[in-house]
């Protein structure tokens, strides 16, 4: 995948890192660490500018956050009522759960959307409770643009500083992603445990 991605950018410049950033906005296992750092390390040999690319790739990023922020409107609240109906006492989840976790959303749904721009798989997924939360558009943008300017940002300028040792950034971040991955599988792990064991049966 690694070449493929490299021969687009060569290919195509500022539209190719546009294009394989909203890809992987939709496709998280896609990295974009590669994308970036490579973009990175083409801006020191290339006419291409760190700023450009960073500017590109956020509108990538933007681009496909608001296609699954659209995929997480069209999941109403009646189409999760339903779900909650036909499936809640196999997971022990009634409608207020959901009315609870709506509402926490909205009260931490910014300062969500944005930390989540900075972990990997979650940076792109978070786009979808955003919208399922029904989360205002506009507070949506911003965040998400200021997250993930801030993250094209920093890589496109390590590729750039690593210059020919690029690969070195992307060793780096694929150890970062690797522990990442780890703690939440690790809290997922527990949440559930506390979820179908101890957590006390409530009354319907």
């Amino acid at each position: 995948m690694q070449d493929w991605i490299i021969e687009m950018i060569n290919k195509f410049g500022y539209f190719g890192v546009t294009l394989l950033i909203a890809v992987e906005n939709l496709f998280p296992p896609i990295p974009s660490e590669v994308i970036l750092t490579f973009s990175g390390f083409m801006t020191t040999y290339t006419t291409m500018n760190v700023w450009l690319v960073s500017l590109y790739a956020t509108f990538g990023s933007v681009g496909g956050a608001i296609m699954l922020y659209g995929l997480g409107r069209i999941l109403s609240k009646e189409h999760l009522y339903w779900i909650i109906d036909r499936w809640g006492r196999i997971l022990r989840l009634k409608r207020g759960d959901l009315d609870n976790a709506e509402q926490w959303f909205q009260r931490r749904g910014t300062v969500t959307v944005f930390i989540c721009r900075f972990i990997p798989i979650v940076r792109s997924l978070i786009s979808i409770p955003a919208g399922m939360a029904k989360m205002g558009m506009l507070r949506f943008l911003l965040y998400t643009t200021i997250g993930t300017a801030v993250w094209n940002l920093v890589l496109v300028q390590l590729g750039a500083f690593a210059g020919a040792n690029w690969e070195k950034v992307v060793g780096f971040f694929d150890t970062y992603s690797t522990i990442t991955f780890i703690v939440l599988g690790a809290g997922a792990v527990a949440f559930l445990v506390w979820f179908f064991v101890f957590r006390k049966p409530r009354e319907s």
